[in-house]
Formats: structure tokens, C-alpha cells, sequence
């Protein structure tokens, strides 16, 4: 009989790469939790009509990859592509923008595209993301730019490059937005990118293709046409993110690929990941709020890949530490010693140290096979003449040296051995 494989895309989360993956998320979040971002959990599908207003019915993202489903009430849902709109939708129903603003959330989780799969793409994802609801202020961009870029050196990540560009706001992008269609109803595109001249023309600016993208060359930027205050806003992020000793290129064409983004766009690329350069990125998205039908909402926010991060840091051959996942290793030789021992490991473990016990009724060899297979330590052996006498053997399994210890003090012995 065949057995069930995970399905095509997609891929199981193991030890002990699983370890890695939970490391990476944790660097992530820490420096948002220091920055005073609290943490927000989101269901893993929405109302379809959320992701076609909020990230753009123009987008690949809708017309393309979302999953969606009609439940048995007929309701249409759809997986969740991306978490933006998804925090921002918890946020107003749950009126957290009538309190203290900027509301400051960070979020973690499994967002699905039906994409074709290929490395460091995949149709099931991992990230992390951050939001900062209801503030317009550049210091703010720059502080969201700012954490990405001290977990990213955390980890010791160094490859990574920073990818900067203003998209304008509601006052000057309709200008260039007329002038940009102008520039590209003169081109030899395809019908399918002709459309979205009419729909969202920067988005042709992110096209992928090399033959579209020579065609761009000459083509108006929106630099070019941005009015005064996006302007002065723009340069006030990046001196803030220069005085933070944060590099970054200036990239007139990066567009990213949601409707939603205003004035601040970036995105952070590494260049040992092949054409899924792309580890993570965000912008400033001030109408999304109204899109969705809530108040305006200036916010800015950003999601960061963690499996493109791990690729990243193979990349650069960089070997993330990992808590041991076990410290000491109990071997019980018989009944009494197998009671006596499990009392051990409970108090090890409730004492914080992390311990385990050799199952299974095992022999002394395959125990001791287990022992040097769990990574610890320490293993605590003890048979019936052991505890005849009130004691266990301690056994050092890096160096091989075994000592005898009172069975009464062999959590404090083994705990300052720790330390």
C-alpha cells in the first residue's frame, strides 16, 4: 500500500533543520519585541474579497496564485497569500487604532501561493512580518528598516543588500501614473502586460522578463515626478537609516508586487539565492486602511522570508547555534532504577534543564548508543547496586569520565556542572 507524500510544493519542517528554522524566527522577532511590537496570530484564511481589495485584483498574487474555497454557506474564502491585510483587518475590528497609535504588531506564520515551485519558492511559506498602524512619520519606516537589518546581522547574515525607492503618494502618482502609460502604450509588450497599463501600470516596471525589461530603458521614473512633501519624506528615511549606519542602493524601479504601497518601498535581496533573490521586504501602504473599508490609517510594515533566510545563511555557509535539545541522558538498568531515574529527568526538566530517557526497556549498549545520539552531555546511569548504595552514576560523554553522585544531589550537581 502507497503512503501520502506532502504535496508539490510544499515540505515538512524536521528536526534537526527544524531547529534552525525556529532560530531564525526567534532572531527575527527579538528586536521588534525590544522596539515594543506586540504579537498578533491571524486565522490562515480570510474573506476573499480582503486580499482582492487590499493587495490588488491586478496583482498575480489575486488573479494567479491565491487559494480560495467556497464553503457549504457559499461564503468565498481564500488562504492567505500575505499578512498585511490580515493585521490590519484584526486590528480595526478590534479597534485597536482608538487607542495609543502607532499600534506596533509583529506576527509569524504560513502564507500560501500557488506558484510553480522551484528553490526558495514555494507554494506553503514561512515569515515573519511587522506592522506600524496609524503613524506617518519617516522615523518610523527607518525603524522598521532598521530591526529587519539588526536581525539579519544577528543571525550573521552579511550578503544581504537593501533595496530603496518612494512610490509616491495620492498627490503625485496620478501624474506620473498618466505619464508612465503614455511611455508604455508605445511599446511592443504582449496583450496580457498591455492590460495591466490600464489597471496598474507600475506594476510592468516589475516585470521580470528580460525582453520587457530592455524595452524599459528610457522609460520615466518615479523619482522624476515626485511632489515636494514625498520628496523631503523620502530623503528624511534615508538620512535616518544612513545615520543608523545602514546602507542601502536607490532602486527607481523597484515596485514590489501589492497595490497597496505608498511613498516608502524597499526590499532586501540577497544575491546567493539565484533568481528568488528576493529574502524579504515591505513599504508604507497609508490607504490600504480606507481600501478595506476601514478609517485612514497611515502604516508601514514589512514581512521577512525565513525559508529564503536559512537559504541565505547556507549561502554563506553560516552555522546558526542551536540550544541542545538535550543536556543529560538517563539510562535506568531495571525496574526500581528505571522509577527512581524517571523522577530524575521530571526534576531536571523542572529545574530547566533539558533531559531525556532511554524508552523501550533498552539494553546498556543500545541506551548508551541513544545517550551519544541525543547530542547531551551527561548521561545519568543507575542500576540496583547503584541505588543500593543512594547513588547514580554521572558519566561525562564528551571526555568518557564517570563518577559516582548521591542520588539526592544529582540535579544540583548536574546543574552547576552546566553552568
Amino acid at each position: 500500500m502507497s503512503t501520502f507524500s506532502a504535496p508539490k510544493g510544499t515540505y515538512d519542517l524536521i528536526p534537526p533543520e527544524s531547529e534552525t528554522f525556529l532560530a531564525v524566527r526567534e532572531a527575527i522577532a527579538a528586536p521588534l519585541r525590544r522596539a515594543g511590537y506586540g504579537y498578533i496570530e491571524t486565522p490562515g484564511f480570510e474573506h476573499t474579497e480582503l486580499f482582492a481589495r487590499g493587495v490588488g485584483e491586478s496583482t498575480d498574487i489575486v488573479t494567479k496564485e491565491m487559494y480560495t474555497l467556497t464553503t457549504k454557506g457559499g461564503t468565498e474564502l481564500a488562504l492567505r497569500p500575505e499578512g498585511t491585510a490580515s493585521v490590519l483587518r484584526a486590528a480595526l475590528q478590534r479597534n485597536l487604532h482608538r487607542g495609543a497609535l502607532p499600534v506596533k504588531l509583529w506576527y509569524s506564520g504560513s502564507y500560501y501561493r500557488y506558484e510553480r515551485p522551484q528553490a526558495g519558492r514555494y507554494r506553503h511559506f514561512s515569515q515573519v512580518g511587522a506592522e506600524a498602524l496609524g503613524a506617518e512619520d519617516p522615523a518610523l519606516d527607518a525603524e522598521l528598516i532598521v530591526l529587519a537589518v539588526d536581525a539579519y546581522r544577528s543571525l550573521g547574515l552579511r550578503d544581504f543588500r537593501l533595496l530603496l525607492n518612494s512610490l509616491g503618494d495620492k498627490e503625485c502618482r496620478p501624474v506620473y501614473r498618466a505619464v508612465l502609460q503614455d511611455f508604455l502604450r508605445g511599446l511592443g509588450l504582449d496583450e496580457e502586460t498591455r492590460r495591466r497599463i490600464d489597471i496598474n501600470p507600475l506594476r510592468v516596471l516589475d516585470d521580470k522578463r528580460e525582453e520587457v525589461q530592455k524595452q524599459l530603458d528610457g522609460a520615466p521614473m518615479m523619482r522624476d515626478h515626485l511632489c515636494d512633501a514625498c520628496r523631503e519624506y523620502h530623503e528624511q528615511v534615508r538620512s535616518l537609516l544612513a545615520d543608523a549606519g545602514v546602507e542601502f542602493t536607490d532602486d527607481p524601479k523597484l515596485v514590489r508586487g501589492l497595490d497597496y504601497y505608498t511613498r516608502t518601498t524597499f526590499e532586501f535581496v540577497h544575491d546567493g539565492l539565484g533568481s528568488q533573490s528576493a529574502v524579504g521586504g515591505g513599504g508604507r501602504y497609508d490607504g490600504l486602511s480606507e481600501m478595506i473599508g476601514g478609517p485612514a490609517l497611515p502604516s508601514v510594515g514589512w514581512a521577512l522570508g525565513v525559508d529564503r533566510t536559512v537559504l541565505a545563511l547556507k549561502a554563506e555557509g553560516v552555522e546558526i547555534e542551536v540550544p541542545a535539545r538535550t543536556e543529560v541522558f538517563a539510562v535506568p538498568l531495571g525496574e526500581e532504577a528505571r522509577r527512581a531515574l524517571f523522577s530524575v529527568v521530571t526534576e531536571l526538566r523542572r529545574a530547566g534543564v533539558a533531559a531525556d530517557f532511554a524508552f523501550g526497556g533498552k539494553g546498556m549498549k543500545n541506551a548508551m548508543k541513544s545517550a551519544n545520539r541525543s547530542g547531551a552531555r551527561y548521561a545519568v546511569v543507575a542500576g540496583e547496586r547503584d541505588l543500593a548504595e543512594g547513588q547514580v552514576q554521572l558519566k561525562d560523554l564528551d571526555s568518557g569520565d564517570q563518577n559516582p553522585v548521591a542520588l539526592e544531589s544529582v540535579v544540583t550537581t548536574i546543574k552547576e556542572k552546566l553552568q
